[in-house]
């Protein structure tokens, strides 16, 4: 799960990618857009901030289809045989699915220069995918309800909360941490341990119920009940969303509670078989790359893979978030979203 180059490797591929980059008339030549998939939280300030900067660069025009990653695997198995998107941005355990299922097409140092120059943990498979970004996961908060912020995942429990929690869906990658923390707080098990024993995590979530707002499976839907004050806690949700909102001048912050906080890396991919293909590898390298990566730490408060990339003055992150056991995850997600409907719905 490592980057592997030679120099002559990089070299080559330094010059594949000026050659490429210094001709965007080769990317229009492909014709039509770039369709890239990825989180419908994500699309504001990637709309904002990132597309734009590549678009000029590189002289496409990226078209953002936003949902979730669950949705965006069933588009690429729907699609399998011709293609509409060619990029996809997606969680670490989808991507594993996809990328089994034969829906990838292997990134290559050659065609995508900055692989070989991200952080060797964040290539996966030797290219089948690479992560961009490392977002944290913690408890988003109303600060008008709760201007101290939060400092427990108890506090979803507390009677205080009582029809005014927000939980993401199991569903939704985000909604792993509140069942991990469930588990955590029924057991006094470390996050480590807590995530494989689901039955405790469940059993803690029948008891949150009462607390309960709404489950979502869409997230800026279910921001405007915590930015309104209908709802006041919003469990698992990521740094990349929330402090957005934060830095916005919206009512809200993100709290890293005590028992610890979760990481959940953005993963970038190439689509196999999908249109326009140098444009693809073309945007892939930009997002690995420490301009762009730069502008994401910055504009939605995540760490970077790229080690060259500027952190902003202050910049701070809480120590070691957490990554779960996505090969665990996988094999048991499908019958454990069958529990949770079954216990939340």
């Amino acid at each position: 799960m490592t980057a592997s180059t030679t120099r002559r490797h990089l070299l080559t591929s330094a010059a594949a990618s000026a050659a490429l980059l210094g001709c965007p008339a080769i990317l229009r030549a492909e014709g039509g857009d770039l369709v890239v998939g990825g989180a419908a939280g994500m699309a504001g300030y990637m709309k904002q901030f990132v597309f734009p900067v590549i678009e000029q660069k590189l002289g496409i025009r990226v078209v953002f289809d936003g949902t979730r990653s669950l949705v965006n695997l069933e588009k690429m198995r729907a699609d399998r045989a011709a293609p509409r998107m060619s990029v996809v941005l997606m969680d670490d355990p989808v991507m594993q699915i996809a990328w089994d299922e034969g829906l990838l097409a292997k990134l290559s140092p050659q065609m995508v220069p900055n692989l070989g120059r991200i952080r060797p943990a964040a290539v996966h498979f030797d290219g089948a995918w690479a992560n961009y970004q490392l977002p944290w996961a913690g408890i988003a908060y109303n600060t008008k309800a709760l201007p101290q912020g939060v400092a427990s995942y108890a506090a979803l429990w507390q009677p205080a909360a009582k029809g005014k929690v927000i939980v993401p869906s199991l569903q939704n990658t985000e909604g792993l941490w509140t069942l991990i923390a469930a588990s955590h707080l029924e057991t006094g098990k470390p996050f480590q341990d807590a995530q494989y024993d689901a039955a405790a995590g469940f059993k803690k979530l029948a008891a949150l119920k009462p607390n309960v707002l709404t489950v979502y499976t869409n997230q800026p839907q279910a921001e405007n009940l915590l930015e309104s004050g209908e709802a006041s806690l919003m469990s698992g949700q990521f740094s990349s969303y929330t402090l957005i909102r934060t830095a916005a001048g919206a009512p809200v912050g993100l709290s890293a509670p005590q028992e610890g906080t979760f990481a959940m890396p953005s993963g970038i991919c190439k689509v196999k078989d999908g249109p326009n293909g140098a444009a693809a590898d073309a945007f892939i390298d930009a997002f690995l790359g420490p301009a762009i990566q730069s502008i994401l730490v910055e504009k939605s408060f995540v760490l970077p893979t790229n080690p060259a990339a500027t952190l902003p003055p202050g910049f701070a992150a809480p120590a070691d978030p957490f990554a779960p056991d996505w090969a665990f995850v996988n094999r048991n997600r499908a019958a454990w979203i069958q529990q949770w409907n079954q216990i939340m719905g």
